[in-house]
């Protein structure tokens, strides 16, 4: 046991001496030695004897005053005052419980021995600040490559913090409890694990357990990496950006937006670990995979709700709009009608929720743009069989005014000819002008929808080409890594196979622009010979009297247009439904169910299919979880419609006023 001596030292001032095991005093602050007193019970031997030597209690000790004090030296003065320096906190983390130094600091510099609050310190003030510095990068990035408004700044501050309070993990007796918690976990036998090398100096739990890993895990389980994207997408939410989950999801992917190669900027402003955080800051701050986008949705509604923030619902009208562009329809028209939908409906779904398990609101979105573009074009069956059917000039004849073509179903399901004149007896009733303008524009629109729905696949950047692909890899998805040592021999192979690379890209170029070229002259040539007997078959399918469309087959199933839609159909448990034969009303709406079958199955038609798939794509959900959606929605609306019929139709009680009756 080491003994202490209270004595005033003349380099610092410090009253507190300990027992070096050599013979001599040192002072517990500054490490000088004490020069008028030693310990006489120590002999040079005993110093490398580890039973009896520095390490024995079983000697007796005494203790003999030197009668003249031995000045100090300049050069041990010169080496105390570089031991202060090294002190500068020695006071604030240890106090005054006059634990020195290991060795005395004559011999050399020394580290200072770490404690338990030192390294749970370190590694939780290092987690936080890493963390906030990832979202500062993630706003800025928004702000200034994707032109989200400045405001997300100021709010992402705020939410982070009180974030940090209701996780707690700032509070004094977070490590104890993390610690304590660990042991308590354990069941059945324990098996104690023994410490090796530089571990042993480190906390660990009573299990055996490292402390500092069990700190870190704690940390992310609490506050996990992928908060940073979610308080990122919450704030663009609260600011009223038409910034969706898809967006920052893709945005992270592409490398774009600072997340998995974020840890390298954060190194550069925290620094590299230190002693008392043994965790590489690429362990730290390095995500190992990506977040799905219903979680994404669901942890900026759960950090909200934690920390009693009131979320507005999602903004409507700019994520409407741009999802029409998206899809290249007519703004101007179906977006105030749709804006009138939501607002009498104001469904909830249009907030976020912290449930996995519900749909997304961007599913919510667009459901609205389906159903008011079903009222708007009419898509309740027959208007993509006619535009399958009939080629361009029956179109452009039903925009004339002409008459239009009919179909029916008979029991094998097979699309069959129906006149025309039998439905429209006066062809220039306003209802019938109404219908013919309805369904060309329908026909339009399922155009539209076809050509773009091949073209709607979300690519990103980095698959382009290699050259793009390479880069990605190098700065995003092998960020950090280096050769241990410069080899330029290797780095002169890179290059020789990238020249190869580039040079034989260039001649496969220029190979296939001779190929198009020499199949572009021979269609033309043959085209000029067998343009006429085309434009012919193409005639004798028209009429002029009222241009009704001949359809010889009996199976619809003919139809290669009609295979490709029902084998699309049959892939996402869909079954496709025939048009109606004789439509008693024009106006109404067709509500589709859904019947389970084992698993569930969706009877739907074909311009309802193809509305729908378009949709689906372009918000990047499932075809059926996007049915689901809309089936929802127009299961509120027939709610409310009823709602309001009850009402108006409800009399009032005779003992009200006469202002109320009115």
């Amino acid at each position: 046991m080491t003994e202490k001596i209270q004595r005033c030292c003349e380099v610092c001032g410090n009253l507190s001496f300990d027992d070096g095991g050599d013979g001599f005093f040192y002072c517990t602050r500054c490490g000088s030695q004490a020069v008028d007193i030693m310990d006489t019970g120590v002999d040079d031997d005993d110093l490398f004897n580890v039973d009896g030597g520095m390490y024995s209690t079983s000697q007796r000790r005494q203790y003999c005053q030197v009668s003249q004090p031995v000045p100090i030296s300049q050069v041990q003065l010169s080496q105390h005052l570089e031991t202060l320096k090294t002190f500068d906190d020695y006071d604030e983390r240890n106090g005054d419980d006059g634990v020195g130094p290991a060795v005395p600091s004559d011999f050399g510099s020394s580290q200072i021995s770490l404690t338990y609050t030192d390294y749970y310190s370190e590694i939780r003030l290092r987690y936080v600040m890493g963390l906030q510095a990832m979202i500062q990068m993630q706003c800025k990035t928004l702000v200034e490559k994707f032109n989200v408004s400045p405001l997300i700044v100021g709010l992402s501050g705020p939410i982070w913090l009180r974030l940090l309070a209701h996780e707690n993990v700032l509070s004094d007796e977070w490590a104890d409890d993390v610690i304590h918690e660990s042991e308590s976990q354990t069941q059945g036998e324990i098996e104690l694990s023994q410490p090796t090398g530089s571990q042993k100096t480190e906390p660990h739990n009573l299990l055996g357990k490292r402390a500092v890993t069990i700190w870190h895990k704690s940390l992310r389980n609490l506050i996990p990496l992928p908060c940073s994207l979610a308080i990122s997408f919450l704030v663009c939410h609260v600011a009223r950006e038409a910034i969706l989950p898809t967006d920052i999801l893709k945005w992270t992917l592409e490398g774009k937006l600072p997340y998995f190669a974020a840890f390298l900027e954060i190194e550069k402003q925290l620094g590299p670990p230190t002693r008392s955080c043994p965790i590489s800051t690429s362990r730290m701050f390095r995500p190992i995979r990506t977040v799905t986008l219903q979680k994404l949705e669901s942890l900026a509604a759960s950090i909200a709700r934690k920390i009693g923030l009131e979320l507005p619902s999602v903004n409507f009208h700019a994520i409407a709009a741009r999802y029409l562009k998206h899809l290249s329809l007519p703004v101007e028209k179906i977006l105030p009608q749709a804006c009138q939908v939501y607002e009498w409906s104001m469904p909830p779904e249009l907030y976020l929720s912290d449930n996995d398990s519900r749909l997304p609101s961007r599913v919510c979105v667009m459901s609205i743009l389906i159903v008011t573009m079903r009222i708007l074009y009419d898509l309740n069956g027959g208007k993509w069989e006619l535009i399958s059917s009939c080629s361009d000039n029956l179109v452009s004849a039903v925009e004339n005014g002409a008459g239009e073509c009919g179909f029916s179903c008979n029991a094998r399901g097979a699309v069959t000819e129906e006149d025309s004149a039998s439905r429209d007896s006066d062809p220039h009733d306003s209802t019938s002008v109404l219908s013919k303008k309805s369904n060309y524009d329908a026909s339009k629109l399922l155009k539209i929808l076809e050509e773009k729905y091949n073209e709607l696949s979300d690519t990103y950047d980095f698959s382009k080409d290699l050259q793009s692909y390479l880069l990605y890899c190098k700065n995003v998805v092998f960020a950090g890594l280096e050769p241990a040592y410069d080899d330029h021999e290797e780095e002169r192979i890179i290059e020789d196979f990238w020249d190869f690379y580039q040079s034989h890209k260039a001649d496969k170029a220029s190979e296939d622009g001779k190929t198009d070229s020499h199949t572009g002259n021979h269609f033309h040539h043959s085209g000029s010979r067998h343009g006429s007997n085309s434009t012919t078959k193409e005639n004798e399918n028209f009429r002029d009297d009222g241009y009704k469309c001949k359809m010889s087959r009996d199976d619809g199933d003919s139809n290669a247009a009609l295979r490709q839609l029902k084998a699309d159909m049959n892939e996402n448990r869909f079954v496709y439904i025939p048009p109606r034969k004789n439509v008693k009303k024009k106006d109404g709406y067709i509500r589709y169910a859904r019947k389970k079958d084992g698993a569930y199955l969706y009877a739907v038609h074909a311009d309802y299919y193809i509305l729908l798939r378009s949709c689906a794509k372009v918000a990047q959900v499932d075809v059926r979880t996007m049915h689901v959606g809309v089936l929802a929605f127009e299961k509120r609306l027939e709610m409310l419609e009823k709602r309001i019929d009850f009402c108006l139709c409800k009399r009032l009680p005779d003992d009200f006023c006469e202002f109320c009756r009115d």
